[in-house]
């Protein structure tokens, strides 16, 4: 899979790359929710760039949330 980012992460302390398909960044003059939030699309992957649905099912709402703060930090 092609990714336009690939950032080095963990899920559960087991480290992974997070492989970006999609990203827009929000703005706060748009109308609709995914102008103004911004929105990223993304897969855990193992260490060769493998998806790792494995590794995606012991994935927190905490992690999520660090992740896509990841993704933005890693864009910005």
């Amino acid at each position: 899979m092609k990714y336009i980012a690939e950032i080095e992460s963990s899920v559960a302390g087991i480290p992974c790359v997070i492989g970006v398909t999609e990203y827009q960044q929000g703005d706060s003059r748009a109308d609709g929710d995914h102008d103004y939030y911004g929105y990223s699309q993304w897969h855990i992957c193992d260490h060769r760039g493998r998806t790792a649905p494995w590794l995606e099912s012991k994935l927190t709402n905490e992690e999520q949330i660090r992740i896509e703060f990841e993704i933005t930090r890693h864009f910005n």
